[in-house]
């Protein structure tokens, strides 16, 4: 999680230290500062960059820095020092030094080698990692395997997810310190929030899922049963991009589906203390009770101008959607890069009925075909409203975000990620 670059200089190397500062602004802003209160003061009155002051070097600064270095906090160490005529009240390179040589942090004395460090840094990545803690097992494993992976290759800035800290609020902070990559670490809900800062951004979105459904890891092909995280890391590792198409639904972002009535109903009856213990199964064992309760609603759906009316059980409007979103399966493939939304109706006369059109959906998603039900509608088109009477629930990534009417438009190539790469 280091991510600090510590500044230090004896008084005649002040200027030089500065000068280095103004070149490499933009680099360093990526970064956290420290200095020690001389320098500090100095470097944030010439160049406006956020520093955190320590104490001066006569009174210990360069002990606090040592201290900062022993903690793995400290990435690099710049201490340009007056070789020919350092006062006895200035920090001591040597001690500063060895401190530095024990921990393998890079310390440049001079500036030949602080523009080297400079340089090395500046081929390097800063990914921020947006980790929800409710997601998986919750007991810490998780996050320290995902560090083990990619802090070799990365300077790793980790932010955990509080109930008054969302994942968009962090994934902004991200952008605004200039992350290159950001990664979201969680079940979808996670992932779409993060993925909504980034829209337009082209900043890259790693995902390694760890919710119940991993449905949106799944449709883009990260997801898999046997070392899903491992995998997860080797692809934002490997720098292979993707660009995929999101939306907007109700001013909120959209990169998996917008569900209502059924599915809605299914995902608010499996609570996390049913996820937590049966995982998956959860929304199975809860889908089959809402088979029971499930009535049909009268929808309008208006696109282009055109309004159509139905009786439904269940639309769903996908922008991407892995095989087991049954119910986004209209023609048994959903495109995320296509520029369109797929909007599936779906009616069903009773609870049999109800099974096989959802087998029959599954069937034609596995091998990419049309089910030809005649209780399945299909539509495409870039944006759409619905509204519903009576309301209806509306389940959007995975989370309950009220009830229709909405209005869903999607946003062409908008949202980079990190993707496996694929044949053909």
């Amino acid at each position: 999680m280091a991510r600090t670059i510590a500044l230090i200089a004896h008084d005649a190397k002040k200027d030089d230290l500065i000068d280095f500062a103004l070149r490499y602004k933009h680099l360093l802003s990526r970064y956290h500062l420290i200095a020690t209160g001389t320098t500090g003061r100095m470097l944030e009155e010439a160049s406006n960059l956020d520093i955190e002051r320590l104490a001066s070097g006569a009174l210990g600064g360069d002990a606090q820095i040592a201290a900062r270095v022993v903690e793995r906090e400290v990435i690099a160490v710049i201490f340009l020092m007056d070789s020919l005529h350092a006062q006895s009240h200035e920090p001591d390179v040597q001690f500063l030094l060895r401190i530095c040589n024990v921990h393998q942090v890079p310390f440049a004395t001079n500036l030949g080698t602080a523009e080297a460090i400079a340089i090395y840094l500046a081929q390097s990545l800063v990914a921020h990692l947006i980790f929800n803690p409710v997601s998986g097992n919750g007991n810490g494993k998780e996050l320290n395997f995902i560090k083990q992976m990619l802090e070799p290759h990365l300077h790793l800035e980790v932010h955990l997810t509080t109930p008054d800290i969302s994942p968009y609020t962090l994934a902004q902070q991200a952008i605004a310190q200039g992350a290159d990559i950001i990664i979201a670490s969680g079940g979808d809900g996670t992932v779409s929030a993060v993925a909504g800062a980034l829209i337009g951004t082209r900043i890259p979105l790693g995902i390694i899922p760890r919710g119940t459904a991993n449905a949106f890891g799944m449709a883009m092909g990260i997801t898999q049963q046997i070392n899903q995280m491992r995998r997860a890391c080797e692809i934002i590792l490997t720098g292979k991009t993707r660009v995929v198409d999101a939306a907007i639904c109700n001013n909120l972002p959209l990169i998996l589906l917008a569900g209502i009535g059924y599915e809605a109903e299914t995902i608010e009856k499996a609570d996390r203390e049913t996820k937590n213990r049966w995982g998956s199964l959860a929304y199975i064992m809860a889908g089959w009770q809402q088979l029971d309760e499930q009535k049909l609603f009268d929808a309008e759906i208006e696109i282009e101008g055109e309004v159509r009316t139905f009786q439904a059980g269940a639309i769903t409007v996908a922008n991407a959607a892995p095989p087991t979103s049954v119910l986004a399966q209209g023609i048994g493939e959903v495109v995320a890069d296509d520029g369109l939304l797929d909007i599936t109706i779906a009616t069903v006369e009773n609870k049999l009925h109800g099974v096989t059109t959802m087998l029959s959906m599954l069937g034609a998603a596995l091998i990419k075909t049309n089910a030809g039900l005649d209780n399945i509608v299909h539509l495409r088109s870039p944006k759409v409203r619905i509204s519903a009477t009576p309301p209806q629930k509306v389940v959007l990534d995975g989370e309950i975000i009220g009830n229709t009417p909405l209005e869903i438009e999607c946003i062409p190539q908008s949202l980079t990620i990190f993707a496996p790469v694929t044949e053909g």
